[in-house]
């Protein structure tokens, strides 16, 4: 068999059980470590702890499936769609953060444009 694979830490693939909220409940998740640290990754250049991260795809899973059926599951499968997909993640990561910058300066400009618009004397 392939060497690659089989050379593996046993530590990728021992699983760890670790506790999150999800709407407020307390609950266990069960991965392998390996996808843990994957998680990890994709939180951080999210902005959020791991946690964070897990509780937001709940919500948007089950906003748009109403049921989520085995989220564990679904978690492994997104680290796998993450790892296929980096460089567009990266790409829509660094797009909202652009929007984010640029929402406070576009409210700027609106507010200089009305006080501008109460200073001017009609004619």
């Amino acid at each position: 068999m392939c060497r690659l694979f089989v050379s593996q830490d046993p530590k990728t693939y021992a699983a760890e059980t670790r506790a999150i909220r999800l709407h407020g409940h307390a609950t266990s998740i069960r991965l392998e470590a390996a996808f843990w640290s994957i998680l990890e990754e994709i939180a951080r250049k999210e902005g959020m702890s791991v946690a964070r991260f897990a509780g937001v795809l709940h919500d948007e899973i089950t906003a748009r499936h109403d049921d989520v059926g085995n989220f564990a599951s679904f978690l492994r499968v997104t680290c796998m769609h993450y790892l296929a997909n980096k460089e567009q993640h990266a790409c829509e990561v660094g797009a909202r953060r652009d929007a984010v910058r640029r929402a406070p300066l576009a409210e700027e400009h609106a507010l200089e444009r009305i006080a501008g618009d109460r200073l001017r004397v009609p004619a």
